[in-house]
Order: C-alpha cells, then structure tokens, then sequence
C-alpha cells in the first residue's frame, strides 16, 4: 500500500537526474508532481513516465516556486514531500517513514543526507550528518521567502529519520566540476543578496527562539550571527581551516580536498566577493544598496 504522501519536485534540464530520482520514490508514495520551469532537454519526457502530474510555471527562486506549487496543484496527499531531482530515497528510509506518518501528533519530519562528490560521499568536514525539513503534513508548512537556504517553516512536533536519503548528482556523472562550480556561482549571487537584504533590508536573521526548532535552523543561527560578524574575506579562510582541519574534513581524502576547499572557501570567499562588489558600486556611484540590487538585478530587498 503507497503512502499518503504527494511529493513535489522543482525541475530545470534535469534529464540525467530525474529518473533515478522518480524510480526512489515511485512505488512508495500516492502522487508525484513535477513543476517544471520550461526545460529544453528530455527531463518532461521522461517524467511522463512517472506520473502525467506535470506542470510548468516561470522560476523565480525555489521558495516562490515551491510556495506557488502548496498554493496552486490539487494535492491530496496526508502528508507533501519536497524532493530535489539529484535526491534518492530509499527502501530503508522509506520503510521507517512508513512507520514515522502513522503517529499522530507529528507535523513534520527531518531527513538526514548523504551528500556525494565526485561518486564520494563526504563524510566529514562537519558536512555528514546534514539535516533538512523535508516532509509535512499538508497545510501545516510552507518554505520561507528566501534567495537562498530557504527552510519550510511550521508549528508543532517533528521527527528525525535514521535512514540516509541520497544526493548524488549525476550530471557530473564523468567526475566534470564544471556543474558544481556554475551553480555555486549561482547560489553565491543569492546567499550574498540574502545578507545585503540582512543588512539593509527587510530579510530578519535566524534568532535564538528558532534555534530550538532543529539542527538546521542551530547552523544557520551561527552562521548569521556570528561567521557574518567576522571581518569580510578572512571568514573565509578561518571557515575553511575550522571544517577542514578541526572538523576532520582531510579524511575524506582528494576528492574531500576539492569539496572542502571549493564549498568551504572558494564559495564562502565568492559570496564575500559580491557582497563587496555590490558595497562598492553603491559608495561609488552614492546609492542605497537597495538602489543598487533593484538596477542589477530587479530585485526588491
């Protein structure tokens, strides 16, 4: 008997991730959408195989698209699951989730991912156990309004699953970094917006009443309140020397080396590199911050 779940997956050119992502989760649940944001590549075609759930809708970012998705498709299931095309189930994890839905009182449950580099899993480095708000019950959650890092937010108890939940993404199938390092450039844009919009806007930072809702929303706490308040470019180097010495992170071997280096410093460096780009433009030509985001990028923060 399938779960009473409807599980909801964003897609974009996804063609090498999509069907090992629907086979994980295709026996076990009630419903599968696919909200699709105008792909040009096979991924709709071999969703139809999956499930004839599929719609399309103009991507903003993941929040306005997941809220769009809880707002507008006809979902009937108990309970919603948020899935990423390079994620993968399993059965294990599945046949504890089968156990989990059944208690009563529970709202929301934390999956635990596995996280894969260069068919490595990165295990150390503070990366391993990495916790998510994935699983709800429907009307009771919905995902913040964020660039970047959005967390589905809700009231009342949670669970946390035991079992893994894979990401493996296998559009580097042939060990490639290049889709690593692109969207990365991408997420920098978005996590440096999300500060300046800490900073001079309206986003309100992670506070301490939060850091009691999971684990997190405790990483996010610290991030924002503290790695923020180091000084611009050094936090960088400091958080690489943390995860990859004191958090083990050189026991995930080369391809640990690449990760740690490019995730922990590369992109934390890149996300201080356009923060201070976008300060500079703003001093230089005598505009607010807010002037200067809306011209680049038209967005209001």
């Amino acid at each position: 008997m399938k779960l009473p779940i409807s599980v909801i997956i964003l897609t974009y050119n996804e063609e090498k991730n999509i069907e090992a992502c629907l086979k994980s989760v295709y026996d076990w649940v009630d419903e599968i959408f696919i909200v699709d944001s105008y792909s040009t590549d096979k991924t709709l075609e071999i969703a139809k195989k999956y499930t004839d759930k599929i719609y399309q809708h103009e991507f903003k970012n993941q929040a306005k698209q997941f809220n769009w998705a809880l707002e507008n498709l006809p979902l009937k299931g108990t309970w919603i699951m948020r899935l990423d095309a390079d994620e993968r189930w399993t059965h294990e994890a599945f046949e504890e989730l089968e156990e989990i839905v059944k208690v009563p009182e529970l709202n929301g449950i934390y999956i635990k991912l596995r996280i894969y580099f260069m068919h490595k899993w990165i295990k150390y480095g503070g990366f391993y156990p990495n916790y998510f708000l994935r699983v709800f019950k429907r009307g009771k959650g919905k995902i913040e309004n964020r660039m970047m890092d959005e967390h589905i937010i809700m009231e009342g108890k949670t669970a946390y699953l035991k079992n893994d939940i894979l990401e493996y993404n296998l559009k580097d199938r042939n060990g490639s970094i290049e889709e690593f390092i692109f969207k990365h450039i991408n997420y920098a844009k978005r996590e440096a917006l999300d500060y300046l919009a800490m900073k001079y806007g309206s986003l309100k930072p992670e506070t301490i009443a939060n850091i009691f809702r999971g684990k997190t929303e405790q990483k996010r706490y610290l991030k924002e309140n503290f790695y923020y308040k180091l000084p611009l470019f050094l936090r960088a180097f400091a958080y690489f020397l943390y995860r990859y010495f004191l958090k083990l992170g050189f026991l995930d071997g080369k391809e640990g080396l690449i990760f740690h280096f490019l995730q922990g410093f590369w992109y934390r460096f890149l996300v201080d590199a356009k923060i201070y780009e976008i300060e500079k433009k703003s001093k230089a030509e005598n505009k607010s911050i807010k002037d200067i985001i809306k011209e680049m990028y038209g967005i209001d923060i």
